[in-house]
Parts: C-alpha cells; structure tokens; sequence
C-alpha cells in the first residue's frame, strides 16, 4: 500500500533540509555548516567540546578579552566568518581562554601582531580539533583586524592574532572581526616590548606578560 504525505509533512521535511548549509555560508544564508576534526595527534590543552556543526552566518556578536592591562572589546563578524566565530564563541563560554597568555607580541615592519588562544606556548597547547579556513584571497590585516593563526591551510583551532599596527601577510588567515574599543591597550603592550626569539629580536614573548583573566 502506497504511503500518502500530507502537504504540511512534505513542507516540513523540505523545511528540515533547508537548514544544512554548506561550509562556508552563500550570502544571506542563515546558517552555516561547520566541521570540527579531531586532532589525536595534538590532543586538547583543556577539556573541551568542540562546537556544534550548524553555526549562525548572519550578524555579529560582541566579545570582551579582560586582561591585565585592561579590557579589549571585539566585533566579531558571523557571515563573514561564521565557523570561526562560532568556535571563538564556543571555547569562550567553555572558559577556555581564561587564565591563559598571550605568547607571541611581534612588531617589524611587516608584522605587528599579539598571538593569543594558545594555552601552554607560543602555538602550543590547542582545543584537540581543527576546522578549516573561510577567506577569500581578499583578505587585508589593517590595524584593529581579528584573525584566526594556523599552522597551514585548514588547521585553525583556538589561536587568534590582533593587528596592533598593520599586518602585510598573504591573505591566508581567516578574519573574524575587528577591535571597537581596546586599541590602547594594545599600544600599551607593545611599548612595554619584546623578548627577543631566536629568530628575530622583533619577534618574542611581550617583555611584560599579557595575562587573559577572561573572555566573555
């Protein structure tokens, strides 16, 4: 015997459908679909689930990172990058970033960025999955940009950079969003300094530590 649909049931599993997206949002798509791929060979610094793998892809969300040196406010930009963001998002209300550092500070003239999201070091210590990137070959890193570090395509976990002066990189890394208020602290944490690296003496640990209380 053949099974009837109702017009309402039929409407409904299309409806259901319609929320899977691809990995990276078409514009004025309301969602995205995301894939977080553990890492066993880079295990979590800290317990965490990774987030789950429909993500918002309209909008954006407003994040403060509480610091020693004082409060930096973030605009995060959800149809730009709404996997990104919503992994941010997820390790902050997990309070993975709280009571961490930022390891790397760096300030040559084609780099100037503070590295954080890594727990134990300097690229060191992430969530125990990665995801991919969402750029476009467009990318610029203008003072004030937020973006995801990597260690190569598609490997983004929790480590993000602020552009404290200006950024002139391949447009590889994944933006999320921009500072609206904090830019102050930055400077205050770069005319404190570096600790020369091994490499490059404008390359290191900021001389005085920036300590994240929270991020929230």
């Amino acid at each position: 015997m053949r099974k009837r649909w109702s017009v309402a049931v039929v409407a409904a599993l299309l409806g259901s459908l319609a929320v899977v997206a691809p990995a990276q949002a078409a514009p004025g798509q309301a969602v995205a679909r995301c894939v977080f791929t553990p890492t066993p060979e880079d295990p979590a610094a800290k317990p965490v689930r990774p987030p789950r793998p429909l993500a918002k892809a309209r909008g954006t969300v407003e994040v403060t990172i509480s610091t020693n040196y004082g409060p930096v406010e973030l605009e995060l930009d959800r149809a730009n990058a709404p996997c990104a963001v919503h992994n941010l998002v997820s390790l902050a209300r997990q309070r993975f970033f709280d009571r961490t550092q930022c390891w790397r500070l760096t300030n040559s003239a084609r780099l100037g960025v503070l590295q954080c999201g890594d727990i134990h070091a300097a690229e060191k210590g992430g969530p125990g999955y990665k995801f991919d990137d969402e750029v476009t070959g467009e990318e610029t890193y203008r003072r004030g940009t937020v973006a995801m570090g990597n260690f190569g395509p598609n490997t983004n976990g929790s480590q993000f950079f602020i552009v404290h002066s200006f950024a002139n990189i391949k447009p590889a890394y994944t933006v999320l969003g921009r500072v609206t208020k904090g830019m102050r602290v930055l400077d205050r944490i770069v005319a404190n300094g570096i600790i020369p690296g091994p490499a490059d003496p404008l390359d290191g640990a900021p001389a005085k530590p920036v300590r994240i209380l929270k991020v929230r």
